[in-house]
């Protein structure tokens, strides 16, 4: 082994090497450095277990391209074509341009993030949104914090702390990465008090469930599940009756943010935020870039007596969210004060777009790419933790050969690896691609993509 590794070359050595050189144009001396010696670290433990040591092209190869991975930002965009329209690990909802030149205004130079024009002191940062969401809820106040999950730890932090809320067992949730309703409950020092069975809740469960040190009655919406067959869930409505004959407080988790009638597009109905409050709720949580189609926020609506409580709260300072969202959150809430959501919201255009316009689409993008291509018809899904297995009929470009498995994988990577990535999806060994998730002015970046993907493939 000893010989072995001492067919490592030097730090020296390997900086001699003109391509290494190269890189002391982009990067100081000394980083460069400490990438040889890293990877001389690693080449070191792979022959100590019984690797052989690599060639001088292998190793310069290696820091370089380490090099190159530090020139450029990873976080990067692409073309989403898997027909989930929020897909939360390909950044859920994107923005409509009008929110994005927004954020891009405000980060262009200094702003009244916490500056009062009126009386040249100090502001607040909550007030740039605060009569927006009023206005389209008919709450009597509005926050907002980093994501829903803050939110809904902010208000237990602030209202139940060391007392008791009360939640059915079948919405003690996980919300998505390991995130669980009762661990959010837990940090928030609340103590959280399961009700009812997996399936089946009355009202009598809450109420013979309350004690002294009962602080809240808090329903979760099943946003990313559905329980079928034998149930039976307490509403809304017999939540806030109860609530307010025991004099306690009614906590709505709901999650995926939404403003407009999802009934009218072929959906299932979803719980809006307006009939939360309406209904009596004292505060609703909910996400800012889910179906509310705006950047990641956590947004809490509800009575003024206990916005102001959270307000004052210590962690509401850790868990704020920064100019550019409050400045792109604001230009898409005003577009459902505009009635044009619709129109200018990137995940209702995708909702509302037809079928056959998706076909056309789809076989625009199957003309060049020939015999290895067919339009099919399919489902395109919601996602992100909204509307759980509600599906929307759409047409799919569908690519490969089911006899030849590894044909849809190696295009599917071919397009993930390209300048301009594409991401689809594949099922029983066929990539599928789906236009309703990918804007019109991508068309030409998919057929093109799509052509040197299989021309490398097939040799065609």
């Amino acid at each position: 082994m000893t010989n072995k590794l001492r067919q490592l070359p030097s730090v020296d050595r390997l900086l001699a090497e003109e391509k290494l050189k190269e890189l002391e144009s982009s990067f100081p001396h000394d980083l460069i450095v400490s990438l040889a010696r890293e990877s001389l670290a690693c080449y070191r433990t792979s022959i100590s277990q019984g690797k052989d040591p690599p060639s001088m092209a292998e190793i310069v190869d290696n820091i370089y391209c380490q090099g190159q991975a530090l020139s450029s930002v990873s976080l990067r965009p692409l073309i989403n074509a898997t027909g989930v329209i929020l897909h939360t690990n390909l950044g859920r909802a994107p923005l409509s341009e009008e929110a994005i030149a927004a954020m891009n205004n405000v980060s262009r130079g200094y702003n009244n993030l916490e500056f009062d024009m009126e009386s040249g002191e100090r502001g607040s940062r909550h007030t740039h949104i605060e009569s927006l969401l009023c206005r389209l809820t008919g709450a009597e106040e509005g926050l907002v914090v980093n994501n829903n999950a803050s939110a809904v730890l902010l208000g237990l932090s602030a209202l139940a702390k060391r007392k008791e809320v009360i939640v059915s067992r079948g919405q003690a949730v996980e919300i998505g990465g390991g995130f669980r309703i009762p661990d959010v409950m837990r940090q928030s020092g609340a103590k959280l008090i399961e009700v009812g069975t997996t399936n089946c809740t009355y009202i009598q469960d809450f109420e013979q469930a309350i004690t002294p040190k009962t602080a809240a009655l808090l329903r979760v919406h099943t946003s990313n599940f559905k329980v079928l067959g034998y149930t039976h869930t307490v509403v809304l409505e017999e939540m806030a009756a109860l609530g307010k004959a025991k004099n306690l407080l009614v906590l709505d988790d709901l999650g995926s943010g939404c403003l407009l009638d999802t009934a009218r597009f072929g959906l299932d109905p979803e719980p809006t935020i307006q009939q939360s409050i309406e209904t009596g709720a004292d505060l609703a949580f909910f996400s800012g870039d889910k179906l509310l189609g705006g950047p990641q926020a956590g947004i809490i609506v509800g009575k003024k007596v206990y916005i102001d409580k959270l307000k004052k709260h210590p962690l509401v300072r850790a868990m704020r969210i920064d100019k550019t969202r409050i400045a792109g959150l604001s230009a898409t809430l005003l577009h459902y004060l505009k009635g044009e959501a619709i129109l200018k919201i990137p995940v209702w255009q995708m909702i509302s777009l037809p079928v056959a316009e998706i076909e056309r689409r789809a076989h625009i993008w199957a003309a060049p790419s020939g015999s290895m291509a067919r339009v099919i018809n399919g489902e395109s899904l919601i996602g992100g933790g909204s509307l759980p297995g509600d599906t929307l009929p759409t047409c799919l470009l569908a690519i490969g050969d089911s006899k030849k498995p590894a044909l849809a994988h190696k295009i599917a990577r071919h397009l993930r690896l390209q300048k301009n990535p594409i991401i689809g999806r594949i099922s029983e060994n066929i990539l599928l691609l789906d236009p309703r998730t990918v804007s019109p002015g991508d068309d030409e970046a998919v057929i093109m993509g799509l052509q040197k993907a299989i021309e490398s493939i097939t040799g065609a």
